[in-house]
């Protein structure tokens, strides 16, 4: 207490807001910091930006002074900010995360929002699955965007089903959800076809790991992220497998790529019958790949 005491000048906002940034300014770029110091206020105190500009003459009490203060020493270790305040926002959705589960990305969102560009609507006889949900995040969206659909996902991790369960239920939507191992088991669900099938599967070479931020490789699921050098296409071929057995004549399916792997994924698919399109995320790179069978 006494420490933060005199780290903080005061329990004014305005004096929070020059710790945040004198703590941190030499750990983050200045627009990523910005960006924290909001997402800080949202979660410990419920203020957007303008609030926070309107308050910052208002003081706090303790309790929130010593969260902003454990926040931050969480951030200069370059824990995730999501993991701290515990959630993140994914295509219109509030998605609760922490160490069991991958954190959502702006990458993932851009490629739903492809799939919904291409898929206007579904009716009450649509069957979607998830491979790989993790936090739930992409079949919740489905959920959300395709309300008549039924939405299905699979995870080999109980402990992210249990956060995937409960996004579920505080986004208002009807998703089951089962332990499986897309790898080695037979799909959970007495469903014989599915119209959408999508999927963010573990891609990230073992190599790549000196390559990754320590927000990343120190604090998120290894298991949901990393593929051996030998077998870069691991996931993808059990995915083509599951889509060949499951996926509709007319059906489509979406899944997130490693970006070195964009065409050697795109020819797995078309050399199991589907046709491909290559996926760029905002940066330009090969994010996804959007395949549907190939007409007889």
């Amino acid at each position: 207490m006494n420490t933060t005491q005199m780290q903080i000048p005061s329990n004014k906002v305005k004096d929070i807001e020059r710790y945040i940034q004198c703590q941190l300014q030499d750990c983050y770029p200045a627009e990523e910091l910005g960006w924290m110091k909001r997402m800080l206020f949202e979660a410990f105190l419920g203020w957007d930006h303008v609030q926070l500009v309107l308050h910052r003459d208002d003081t706090i009490n303790q309790s929130d002074l010593l969260r902003f203060h454990w926040a931050v020493e969480d951030l200069k270790k370059h824990r995730p900010i999501q993991y701290i305040i515990g959630w993140t926002d994914f295509c219109g959705c509030r998605i609760a995360v922490d160490e069991s589960t991958l954190i959502p990305r702006p990458e993932t969102e851009e490629l739903l929002q492809q799939l919904f560009q291409q898929r206007q609507g579904c009716d009450a006889d649509t069957q979607i699955l998830d491979l790989c949900t993790g936090s739930g995040c992409m079949a919740i969206a489905l959920a959300k965007q395709y309300p008549k659909a039924k939405v299905y996902g699979i995870d080999i991790s109980e402990k992210a089903l249990e956060m995937a369960r409960k996004n579920a239920e505080s986004n208002q939507v009807s998703v089951e959800f089962a332990t499986c191992d897309l790898l080695r088991c037979p799909l959970p669900f007495n469903i014989e076809k599915y119209d959408i099938i999508v999927s963010n599967p573990p891609y990230v070479r073992d190599c790549e790991r000196e390559q990754m931020q320590p927000n990343v490789l120190n604090y998120e699921p290894w298991s949901a992220l990393f593929v051996p050098d030998s077998d870069p296409l691991l996931f993808y071929r059990a995915i083509t497998q599951c889509a060949q057995a499951h996926l509709k004549q007319d059906g489509m399916l979406l899944v997130e790529i490693n970006e070195a792997f964009g065409a050697e994924t795109c020819a797995l698919f078309n050399n199991m019958g589907f046709s491909t399109a290559l996926l760029k995320d905002f940066f330009g790179k090969d994010r996804g790949v959007i395949a549907k069978r190939s007409k007889m």
